[in-house]
Formats: C-alpha cells, structure tokens, sequence
C-alpha cells in the first residue's frame, strides 16, 4: 500500500466542540483510506485540537505517525507529543512573514488527504481550501458542514455526501 499523507487546516479560533467531529474524520481517513501520517502545524485552536484527535487515534492504530509542520528554522517551541518534525525543502529563503504560508502551500500541493474547517469566511483557511479544489488532487472533508461535506476531487468530480 502507498504511504498517504492527510493535511490539516482550520481556523485558529475553532471551538473544542469540533473534538469529536475531528477523531471522527481521523479514523475515517486510517480506516477506509489508509492514511498513515497526518501533517499538523501548531498554531491555533484547530491545530491543537487535530494533534489531540491523532494522538488519541495513535493508542488504537499505533502505525500512524503525527508530523509537525515547521515553517520556520530554528523552531524553538517544543515538539514533544509528535512522531517527527518536518520543514518542507526550499524554506530556507523564505522571508519569516511569508514562511507559514509557504509551508501551508506545499503541504496542500503534496497530501492526498485534507480535512479542513472552513466557515467559508475570508481569510487564508479559505484561500487554502480553493487551492486544494482548484489543484483537483485531494479529497478535502470540511468538518464545518453540519454533514460533513466532501469534496471527491480524484474520483471525477463527485460531490458525496455521509450524514454524521
């Protein structure tokens, strides 16, 4: 099986409520999709809350490995609770301003997977979800829809629905 890579973007002021939607998506993409590594950045409430629900996934599907997304070098905040770190190649120029943002952009480039919170409001979550419908590679699950709606993109443009 081809090693799968999901991607993880949300607004930074997510509320805890979404814990259970976002477990739920994470065992969804390790079960029926055979994710095996989740890519995570660390700098927000949706963050956090992802890192928590891969974390918790971990005691019953022990391969997955959580990665933290570093967008700058050195990071110094702690790193401790993931598997690995990763800084995407070609940083290294990167004014620190725009570093985030680059990393977010080739994460989005490179997952198969993405779960998302998106409210649809303007700002740069929404700005990553476009890219990722426009680049038509991935399969985007956007927790915010009460139904979970997701976005097949691989599979001919389908637009499924599951009720959660």
């Amino acid at each position: 099986m081809q090693h799968k890579t999901c991607f993880f973007i949300g607004h930074h002021d997510a509320p805890e409520s979404l814990a259970p939607l976002i477990y739920e998506a994470v065992e969804r993409h390790i079960t029926e999709y055979g994710v095996r590594e989740f890519v995570v950045g660390h700098y927000g409430r949706f963050d956090s809350l992802a890192a928590h629900a891969v974390r918790e996934a971990k005691k019953h599907y022990p391969e997955v490995m959580l990665t933290l997304l570093i967008p700058y070098y050195p990071y110094n905040n702690d790193t401790s609770g993931y598997d690995r770190t990763f800084y995407p190649p070609g940083m290294e120029d990167v004014p620190k301003p725009f570093a985030i943002v680059r990393a977010n952009d080739y994460m989005i480039r490179t997952s198969d997977y993405l779960i998302c919170y998106d409210r649809g409001q303007i700002g740069k979550t929404r700005d990553y979800v476009a890219l990722a419908q426009k680049l038509e590679k991935l399969r985007i699950e956007n927790i915010a829809q009460e139904h979970k709606m997701c976005y097949d993109i691989k599979n001919f443009g389908s637009v499924t629905f599951s009720m959660g």
